[in-house]
């Protein structure tokens, strides 16, 4: 009987740290897409889009 507590108490702490890891993906995946928002924002900017353009075209060769 003991031993049938000690497996079943196992179990659900595996299970316990099974979801903590699927909660873990999750606020990661949210927290690399809302990054990506904010640099896809900055980057749209007119000053940082001029910029980057103005270094593209000069390593092109193009100006």
């Amino acid at each position: 009987m003991k031993r049938s507590i000690v497996r079943w108490r196992h179990r659900v702490h595996r299970a316990r740290e099974a979801g903590m890891t699927t909660a873990e993906y999750a606020v990661g995946t949210l927290a690399a897409c809302t990054f990506a928002i904010v640099l896809l924002a900055v980057v749209k900017s007119g000053s940082v889009e001029s910029g980057l353009s103005g270094v593209i075209l000069e390593a092109l060769g193009i100006r």
